[in-house]
């Protein structure tokens, strides 16, 4: 990548660790959510996804979580296949590999054993009629799965990851293949747009039709989300393909098409949105009791809000993130460390504020900047330990810390 895309990717990086705590920070205060917590015990364990339940309610947060829900983390698929090449040609598909389990398969290991039960005892306590440490610890080895929270993006990332390492020693002559393809949507956006629905909806049409959009299966502490597995894969290869054939000459350029119709684009993802959002009212509360017809219509909808929301984030990036800050910088930097440790300030801060007399925004606020401030400050004490752990162990200065992965 030249500077400009170096500097708007960092940029759109440290953006979209903010709307990921953001996120989280909102979910206790869906209007959509039931009046009491979901039980601990009770399947389908629905406080995994809702840990805590608040009476304060707003239902603008409802639909800025719903359209984090649509693009946000194919977003992210794509941030992180995007930087994957570099990685491979500088180090190989087996060091690469390597280098990705300690970085991310180790980080995801500690979090899920160590950050998920203190998270979700903040949970626990909402309904429990023993409160101590002890009782919970027996109900969390009761559970029939180790629940993971926000880290299930790490080991499906560290997966992803493990298949792009094979694709590149097995064949190593699919990036020219891939090129071909981007090179074809330099100065067509709209053709990467229909490629990208088309085959997100081969994607993810049949399996959220078989499963639903929402259900989530459970592995110890690997989890998914049935309808997306592959439609995750599709974005983050779409990433790994534009960033071999290079930011700097492809639909992901500063001041190339994309960029220059920004506005257009956030239009079509809120224009998309609305209609995935009606369609998808209509399949409300119980999917499975739904017409087919409205099932079908709302699976349909999602590749279109999904794709236009994901190009409109990197084409306003583009356009509006092409200026160094040190404290966009230092978001950017510390963007691993936050989200491997946002989880339990976010969750305990929301325990805290149940008797508060704080409105649904004003406590989704309060918790987005304190659990921002701690995760921010833990990843710095986090990444300053790992760079001494490796100076003394190596004798060599640290060079990539904890906080610069996953890319």
């Amino acid at each position: 990548m030249n500077s400009g895309a170096n500097v708007t990717f960092s940029n759109l990086r440290a953006v979209v660790i903010l709307i990921v705590v953001a996120f989280h920070s909102a979910l206790p205060y869906l209007a959509s959510q039931p009046p009491r917590p979901f039980a601990f015990d009770a399947p389908p364990y629905r406080w995994i996804a809702f840990p805590i339940i608040d009476r304060e309610r707003w239902f603008g947060l409802d639909l800025f979580c719903a359209w984090q829900d649509v693009s946000l983390m194919s977003l992210m698929f794509l941030l992180a296949g995007l930087f994957t090449p570099y990685g491979l040609i500088r180090k190989g598909g087996t060091a690469y590999f390597a280098e990705r389990w300690w970085r991310i398969g180790l980080p995801f290991v500690l979090a899920v054993a160590l950050l998920s039960p203190v998270a979700y005892y903040a949970s626990y306590l909402t309904t429990a009629t023993d409160s101590s440490p002890a009782a919970f610890w027996q109900h969390w080895r009761a559970l029939p799965m180790w629940p993971s929270g926000p880290q299930w993006f790490l080991w499906q990332l560290l997966l992803l990851s493990g298949l792009a390492a094979a694709l590149h020693e097995l064949v190593p002559s699919w990036p020219r293949a891939a090129g071909l393809i981007i090179a074809k949507c330099n100065d067509r956006p709209l053709l990467f747009f229909a490629g990208l629905t088309s085959l997100s909806a081969l994607a993810y049409v049949p399996l959220a039709m078989i499963f639903t959009p929402w259900e989530w299966t459970f592995l110890g502490p690997l989890s998914f989300q049935l309808s997306r597995p592959l439609h995750y894969l599709l974005y983050f290869s779409a990433g790994v393909a534009i960033g071999g054939y290079g930011c700097d000459r492809s639909i992901f350029r500063t001041g190339g098409p994309l960029a220059r119709r920004w506005p257009t684009w956030a239009a079509a993802a809120f224009a998309c949105f609305a209609v995935w959002g009606g369609l998808t009212s209509l399949t409300m509360p119980d999917w499975n009791a739904s017409p087919p017809a409205y099932r079908l219509a709302a699976a349909f909808a999602f590749p279109p809000a999904c794709a236009t929301g994901v190009i409109a984030f990197v084409a306003s990036s583009l356009a509006l993130l092409r200026r160094r800050s040190a404290l966009a910088d230092s978001l950017s930097t510390n963007a691993y460390g936050i989200y491997l440790t946002h989880y339990p300030f976010v969750l305990w801060l929301q325990y805290a504020l149940l008797g508060t007399r704080l409105d649904a925004v004003a406590k989704a606020a309060f918790v987005l900047i304190v659990a921002l401030a701690l995760s921010w400050t833990a990843s710095g004490f986090l990444a300053a330990g790992v760079r001494l752990l490796v100076h003394r162990h190596s004798g060599l200065p640290s060079k990539g810390a904890i906080s610069d992965q996953p890319r």
